[in-house]
């Protein structure tokens, strides 16, 4: 997930590049952003039945690997949502992906609705509340014109919780502007993996993400919503920028653009979207390692960035991080 969407990849100042690369969570909350999020999950695809991933110019994606003497995992940093054309697929991708065992993402089950409504009506929706009553009037003209572009209003939102209506909108102008969680990293490798018989694991449940999210003291959550609202329109800009790194392997983008701006809007949100989640998977990939096999993980790429990125937790506790050529 992230904060500025995320700014959820970036803190509390951009919410589209943060829906991109913080939580996976934005990818179920982009299935369906406007209505009661209720919807069976698609059964799985034959390999015949997949499309196929645009191949990218030169390397591709960064991608990384540690090992020991009967364990390999690979590290691949992801963007939740993409256009169907971003061309990201490479042969050292897919040779890893194939060699692996099994799939690890953020939440095993991104396009699961079923399992995020009643997350959405517990942690999401407060009858007692008016979020209309918390907004200036031209904040409130942004949150109406921000609504009707999924077919809601303001008043329809009027209950929704801060966070929530944040991260909906969030997604907004990235799906105007052809994004599409179905196109996204995870659900591709998902669809290939559940083709392929590989198990698919999450180092975490939607549960904790939606709860990370609606933990955040109020004026956080507002400052999401306000900075959200402020960024609606050039949303899709800053994500074709960062997309356009990611595609090219460019980490150092990544970090500036999904890592240090969410840094330097709020060090609690970046303390709880990114370090606290990157110790804590860092620990369940030391784990794999203590057993055997290959997996492939599949991470919003802001945690495979920067100084407290999976790789530079696992470099600290002793493990060698290598970067796959």
């Amino acid at each position: 997930m992230t904060f500025r969407p995320l700014r959820l990849a970036a803190g509390v100042a951009r919410a589209a590049l943060g829906t991109a690369l913080g939580l996976g969570l934005a990818a179920a909350i982009a299935f369906q952003p406007a209505q009661a999020f209720a919807q069976a999950t698609a059964p799985a695809a034959t390999a015949a039945d997949l499309p196929a991933i645009p191949r990218a110019d030169g390397a591709g994606p960064a991608l990384w690997v540690v090992r020991d003497a009967d364990s390999t995992i690979y590290l691949f940093g992801t963007v939740h949502m993409l256009r169907p054309t971003t061309a990201w697929g490479s042969e050292r991708v897919e040779r890893a992906f194939a060699e692996a065992d099994e799939l690890w993402l953020e939440i095993s089950n991104p396009d699961d609705q079923a399992a995020l409504e009643p997350l959405i009506q517990q942690h999401g929706v407060d009858p007692t509340q008016r979020l209309t009553l918390k907004l200036s009037t031209g904040q409130l003209t942004l949150l109406d014109n921000a609504a009707r572009t999924i077919g809601s209003d303001a008043i329809r939102m009027d209950h929704a919780r801060p966070w929530l209506a944040a991260l909906t909108l969030s997604i907004a102008p990235l799906a105007r502007a052809g994004y599409n969680p179905a196109s996204g990293v995870e659900l591709m490798l998902k669809a290939r993996a559940e083709a392929a018989g590989k198990p698919v694991k999450g180092f975490e449940t939607i549960d904790r993400q939606v709860r990370i999210l609606a933990g955040f003291p109020e004026a956080d959550q507002m400052a999401f919503l306000t900075s959200t609202l402020d960024a609606f329109e050039d949303a899709p800009v800053d994500l074709d920028r960062l997309v356009e790194a990611w595609a090219r392997g460019d980490v150092a983008v990544v970090e500036e653009l999904g890592v240090s701006d969410m840094r330097e809007e709020s060090e609690a949100i970046y303390q709880a979207l990114l370090v606290q989640r990157n110790a804590d998977w860092a620990g369940q990939i030391q784990q794999l390692l203590a057993g055997e096999g290959t997996a492939f993980v599949a991470v919003g790429a802001a945690h495979l960035a920067g100084d407290d990125s999976v790789q530079r937790l696992l470099e600290q506790r002793g493990v060698d991080v290598e970067t796959v050529q």
